[in-house]
């Protein structure tokens, strides 16, 4: 006989929702031939200039992962690789004029996802959960523990 919970399973919960928002988000940006790391790279790199290492951090993507994401955006002419103008050592991905047209409208589709899911629930609702939401990654989640195995997808609601 299985234990009985007590508390709501709040990891499945969040894992679920953001896994399919996650989805979401991919086929919207899909029509545009973006993936969320592309869209990701391109926003942060537009707000500032930035290292191909410190947009894998903000993008939570391993060195191989950047650099493909990167040798993407190259290839459709949305961002180039430079030399810093701070640091010989270093690359900043910049930002071309195209890239910027095509952020701006990714970022419309991303805005228009999370508009849709928010606006699944009672205005009052959404205003909570993500007064909620906040105050857990600014508090008691707002840093990652280390694992000593890799931590994985959560599992499904058993």
């Amino acid at each position: 006989m299985a234990p009985s919970r007590d508390e709501p399973d709040l990891s499945f919960l969040l894992d679920h929702s953001s896994h399919v928002l996650r989805t979401q988000m991919a086929a919207a940006l899909a029509e545009i031939g973006l993936t969320a790391r592309m869209h990701c790279v391109l926003v942060h790199a537009l707000q500032e200039e930035r290292t191909q290492i410190q947009l894998a951090e903000l993008g939570d993507m391993d060195k191989t992962t950047m650099v493909v994401t990167l040798d993407a955006l190259e290839q459709a002419g949305l961002a180039e690789r430079r030399p810093s103008s701070t640091d010989r050592r270093a690359r900043i991905v910049a930002v071309t004029e195209k890239g910027a047209q095509v952020a701006k409208r990714s970022q419309e589709i991303v805005d228009g996802v999370h508009r849709a899911a928010l606006g699944s629930l009672p205005e009052e609702e959404a205003e909570v959960l993500v007064r909620a939401l906040n105050r857990l990654v600014t508090g008691h989640l707002a840093t990652a523990v280390e694992a000593p195995q890799p931590v994985r997808r959560a599992r499904q609601r058993g």
